[in-house]
Formats: C-alpha cells, sequence, structure tokens
C-alpha cells in the first residue's frame, strides 16, 4: 500500500502547459459550443462493487448525449472521490475530453476503496476544486453554466479544510470554507447533481438523501438501478438544456436499443427530480 499514488494524469495539483493547475472545456474548430460535462464519483469501500460497474457503464455516455443531438458538443470530465482524512488518493481529476480518450481516463482511476467509516468523505473538496480550478467556455463566452453529477452514498464534511486543500491540490487558504458556502460558488458555474445508486452502503438512509437535498434541492435523486446512470445523466441534460423532453427521450433510448428495465429507472428518477 505504501506506493499507492494518483496516476499522474489524474493528479488534482497537475498544471497544464501554461503552468496552471486548471482544467479546461474550450471551444475548437471541429467542437466550437462545447459544453461542460462532469461526472465525478466516489471510490470508497461503503460503494462496494458500484465504481467498478461505473468504469464499464461511463464511456457510453458520449454517444448516448450524441444520440439524437442532446448536446452539440459535449466535453466530458471523469474523476474520482475519496477520504482526505485517510486515503492516500483522496481526489483524482480527469481532463474534459470528446473522444475515446475519457476511456483512458477513466482506465486510470484508481479504487482504493478505503474511506474513513464515518459516513462521511471528501466531496466537498472536489466540489472545491471543480468551482476554483475549471474553466468553461460555455460560461466565459455564453454565460451557460456546466454540469456536475457526483455519484456517492455519504455526507460531506462540513467544511472545506485549508490544510487538506494545500496537500491535495497545492493551493494556501487562509481560512477554512463552509460546505454550504463551496457549494453556493460552485451553483454559480455548474447545475450541480448528486446520484445515490442502489447498491450502496446508504442508498436507504432518509438522512442522506435530505442533507444532499438540503444543498441541492431536488437535483439530489436515489438512483434504484445503477444499469442506467448514463442514460439518467444524458436525458438529464438533455432535458435542462431543452433538446428533448422525457416523453422524446423514452422513444429515444427505445430506439437506441435501450431495455425497458433502464428505461423505467430513467422515469422513476426524473420524476424524483420534478422533469
Amino acid at each position: 500500500m505504501s506506493d499507492w499514488s494518483v496516476h499522474a494524469s489524474l493528479d488534482p495539483k497537475l498544471e497544464n502547459s501554461a503552468g496552471k493547475n486548471i482544467r479546461e472545456a474550450l471551444d475548437t474548430d471541429e467542437h466550437p459550443n462545447s459544453l461542460a460535462i462532469a461526472v465525478l464519483f466516489d471510490v470508497t469501500g461503503s460503494m462496494h462493487s458500484v465504481p467498478r460497474e461505473l468504469i464499464k457503464k461511463l464511456p457510453t455516455l458520449l454517444g448516448l448525449l450524441g444520440m439524437k443531438g442532446y448536446v452539440e458538443d459535449p466535453q466530458i470530465l471523469f474523476g474520482a472521490i475519496g477520504d482526505a482524512t485517510s486515503d492516500r488518493v483522496p481526489l483524482q481529476i480527469g481532463q474534459f475530453e470528446s473522444d475515446n480518450r475519457l476511456d483512458e481516463n477513466l482506465g486510470n482511476i484508481f479504487l482504493e476503496g478505503n474511506g474513513g467509516g464515518q459516513n462521511t468523505e471528501s466531496y466537498e473538496l472536489a466540489m472545491y476544486y471543480m468551482a476554483r480550478h475549471t474553466q468553461l467556455d460555455c460560461l466565459d463566452k455564453r454565460d451557460h453554466k456546466g454540469y456536475l453529477f457526483m455519484i456517492g452514498d455519504e455526507h460531506p464534511y462540513p467544511a472545506v479544510k485549508s490544510h487538506e486543500v494545500r496537500d491535495v491540490i497545492g493551493d494556501d487558504l487562509a481560512e477554512n470554507i463552509s460546505t454550504k458556502a463551496i457549494v453556493e460558488e460552485l451553483k454559480q458555474k455548474y447545475e450541480v447533481y448528486f446520484i445515490i445508486p442502489a447498491g450502496t452502503s446508504h442508498y436507504d438512509e432518509p438522512e442522506l438523501l435530505a442533507k444532499w437535498r438540503g444543498l441541492l434541492g431536488q437535483n439530489a435523486v436515489r438512483l434504484p438501478d445503477l444499469s442506467a446512470v448514463a442514460e439518467y445523466i444524458a436525458v438529464t441534460v438533455g432535458i435542462a438544456e431543452e433538446t428533448v423532453t422525457l416523453a422524446q427521450a423514452e422513444i429515444d433510448l427505445k430506439d437506441h436499443g435501450t431495455d425497458d428495465s433502464t428505461i423505467n429507472t430513467v422515469r422513476s428518477a426524473m420524476s424524483s427530480t420534478g422533469a
């Protein structure tokens, strides 16, 4: 275990060619209307086999977003969340990509499977990074927020701790930042969702859903079938972008070869967010 470390491509201290610690979702000639979509998932022990399943399921997300033009030019980032109080690899952050390099990022994620065992993980540290270390052309050029989906089954810590930010990300903070404050800052850049998937230790705990709904409102949702995670994210973004209705999305999924069980799961989860 002494040699456990974050893959260089996912290091939250990684600097770009300009010497800046930032992840960028930028327009290009090929993709002139980029839309940032980030998916970060908990890889601690309480998630059981869910992280391994997510690594299998999430590569389909890019195709689902493009199957009927839900998003013209998606730029997708994958990353992983652990516990900065106990884990050797508490945060892993990939790059925004629009091709099969997404699969490489997923393959490089280290599934530590640890966590502190106290029903809290470092979601607030991940939210800090996404709030302060990402640059989005969709926001800067078009005043259009990106999307951030976190997948987990525990509570955040009450505050972003300055010493953890220094050790994991490299920033010097004068003081801690409350989790509520960093969530509000994050919401200025992203539409933020929290997905609690079935098959995890705390899926059925009402206090968990209540906690995240207190932070994110109806954007906190239980997902009763993990196999529908990519479809749920794609449909959520499509509906928010007003490029599809739920009724049409169900038809599109059926045409795409999605089974009825997965479509029913998406419908159920969407209804809980008021879609």
